[in-house]
């Protein structure tokens, strides 16, 4: 199943559904495609009053196509790795293990592209929110980013 192909319902529906995946990484992946498809729009808008906006638009489209893919390879990576887990066994050997630790390296690394994809929205998104300084749904926004920050932290501690 190719997860890009499918229509909005049916990809929540696959999230909240009995499969393994997609799961959390998928998700993350495609918000953080939404998350750039929104600076691009956001940043063509403004065109016209803010010299930047073109190169922040290109930026967020490029990543956007980074990002997306990586929701059918993070699902993929997971199942694969899951399916190696499932051939393991008591008695299987060295090579049994070293194809395990392969699968899971490799299912290791999508998640930490979206990351890295992630974090990289969040560089042009301060420019765009910099540049609009003035408006009061972009302080109320910082505000709300500084609470869900707080959130975070609270739940990494939890988890520390």
């Amino acid at each position: 199943m190719e997860l890009l192909d499918l229509r909005l319902r049916e990809f929540l529906d696959e999230v909240a559904g009995e499969g393994r995946t997609p799961g959390g990484g998928s998700v993350a992946a495609l918000v953080t495609a939404m998350a750039a498809g929104l600076l691009a729009k956001v940043a063509r808008g403004s065109v016209d009053t803010w010299p930047e906006a073109a190169g922040i638009a290109a930026q967020a489209e490029s990543l956007r196509a980074r990002a997306a893919p990586l929701a059918q390879a993070d699902a993929e990576q997971y199942e694969a790795a899951l399916l190696a887990r499932g051939q393991s066994g008591a008695g299987q050997g060295a090579r049994q293990d070293f194809a395990l630790g392969q699968a899971y390296a490799k299912a290791a690394e999508p998640p930490l592209q979206i990351a890295r994809a992630a974090s990289d929205v969040a560089q042009p998104a301060v420019t765009v929110a910099q540049a609009s300084t003035g408006d009061r749904r972009v302080l109320e926004a910082a505000k709300v980013a500084e609470e869900a920050a707080r959130a975070a932290e609270a739940a990494r501690a939890v988890r520390e």
